[in-house]
């Protein structure tokens, strides 16, 4: 097969697998020779052709056999270790260097996520579910002598995760000029790592990340499951602890709790601070409602609210805060269209909707923590394949609220439960049931952990 036939095999390749995916993973393999019905293709590292051989290998064998080419089997080489072609005529152009990006490239690159300007510490409204995350995140902005490493902030979606990271961020650019402060996403950093292996440029790569002395890495659960990208990951993180840098990092869920994530990485995240923001509790929604009123004032002077608003919203809302903030603008948009003072029945006009997609619902996973909470155990142990009495009663108890609470029905709950036959949530349900009736203390429990989460 000559370069050009392959230039059109490429093309054909081009349709198939769309722009993107021809950009990142077929544009930097070169087809090196044919022979003894082994095609042999260049590519620039191991992973690239392993993905390659993976995702494409067949596509590729199946385009080279249709056009007539004699191929069983693909291979594919690091270029460097290929030897040379004898009759092939010498590169034009030099291949692509390693060397250390310019100091202008390298600000360019240096460049993170932008910071969203609402999102300081001035604008974060504190309460109990939040106060610690609250307090170890203005450690850490200070930007003095590193006491915890990592400071790991977990939680649901609308708790104030993203805020504190952006709140860090401006803190140290502002007090701390000086440090070298990098703020992205666990996507973000997938697509620098993939795109410096596929452009040769590991080395710059690299000399990137080691040179920061705060590290921030957002939603770090979508690396699970990307073997190289961990690996690199692990190798940075190792890297800045070892030079006493700051890495700050936030999840949607706790180390332990993120599938797919490494074993050696779930460990080293656990060595610094894990903090949980927690669901918001009543006083601290009232608490943002507030400040979201004092902010409006300016921009809606003459609008009036009546009494006993806020406090409707903060019971009804309770779920998510970037809800309740969005519903709260809403109002005063509306009211102010209408030329009327924000009544409750205004409100419930308003905000019909979203108070009808905002009524209570309980979730699996929302009972699982609450249980594992109430009995002072992990909650990888509940739903794990441990037997012993400490994790099997609070599993029963979780199983059981799960089938009064939810609409979910027995297999999905044992889903939740790690895969669990639906068969055994239905042995713990009728355990349960037993027991309630003759032991006060997990009837108790029972009544306690129903009350908390209808709360």
């Amino acid at each position: 097969m000559t370069q050009e036939q392959w230039g059109a095999l490429r093309q054909e390749l081009l349709k198939t697998v769309g722009q993107n995916n021809f950009k990142t993973w077929i544009e930097p393999i070169e087809f090196f020779e044919l022979a003894d019905g082994v095609a042999t293709f260049n590519v620039p590292t191991n992973f690239i052709g392993n993905y390659v051989s993976q995702n494409y290998g067949d596509l590729i064998l199946h385009q080279m056999t249709r056009s007539g080419h004699a191929v069983q089997r693909i291979h594919f080489a690091v270029a460097a270790n290929t030897p040379a072609r004898p009759t092939a005529p010498a590169a034009e152009t030099p291949a692509p260097t390693t060397a250390p990006a310019s100091a202008e490239n390298r600000e360019l690159e240096m460049t993170g996520a932008p910071l969203d300007a609402r999102f300081t510490f001035d604008s974060f409204v504190v309460g109990k579910p939040n106060e610690l995350a609250n307090a170890a995140a203005r450690r850490v902005a200070e930007g003095g002598p590193v006491t915890f490493n990592p400071l790991f902030l977990y939680g649901g979606v609308g708790l104030g995760k993203t805020h504190l990271m952006h709140a860090i961020a401006w803190e140290l650019q502002s007090q701390r000029p000086d440090l070298n402060v990098l703020y992205l996403s666990a996507e973000q950093f997938m697509y620098r790592f993939v795109q410096a292996l596929r452009d040769r440029k590991m080395m710059d790569f690299k000399e990137l990340f080691r040179s920061v002395d705060v590290l921030m890495v957002d939603d770090v659960q979508f690396i699970a499951g990307k073997d190289s990208t961990q690996e690199e990951f692990f190798h940075t993180f190792n890297a800045l602890v070892d030079q006493n840098k700051q890495i700050i990092i936030s999840a949607d869920r706790a180390p332990g709790e993120i599938k797919d994530l490494e074993e050696r990485i779930k460990s080293r995240l656990q060595c610094g601070l894990v903090v949980d923001l927690h669901p918001t509790d009543y006083e601290l929604r009232l608490g943002i409602l507030q400040s979201k009123v004092d902010s409006y004032r300016a921009q809606y002077p003459d609008l009036q609210l009546a009494d006993g608003v806020l406090e409707f919203l903060a019971h009804r809302i309770s779920t998510n805060v970037r809800v309740l903030e969005g519903a709260l603008t809403r109002l005063f948009a509306f009211a102010s269209l209408v030329g009327r003072e924000i009544t409750m029945e205004l409100t419930q006009d308003c905000l019909s909707d979203v108070l009808r997609a905002s009524e209570r619902k309980i979730s699996v996973e929302e009972i699982q923590r609450k249980v594992a909470e109430h009995y002072n155990i992990r909650l990888s142990d509940m739903i794990g394949p441990k037997r012993v009495r400490t994790f099997a009663r609070p599993r029963q108890i979780a199983m059981y609220l799960c089938k009064q609470l939810t609409s979910r029905s027995l297999p999905e709950i044992g889903r939740r439960f790690g895969g669990r036959d639906h068969t055994t949530v239905m042995h713990g349900v009728k355990r349960v049931e037993e027991l309630r009736t003759q032991d006060a203390q997990i009837s108790d429990d029972l009544e306690l952990l129903r009350r908390a989460l209808e709360a």
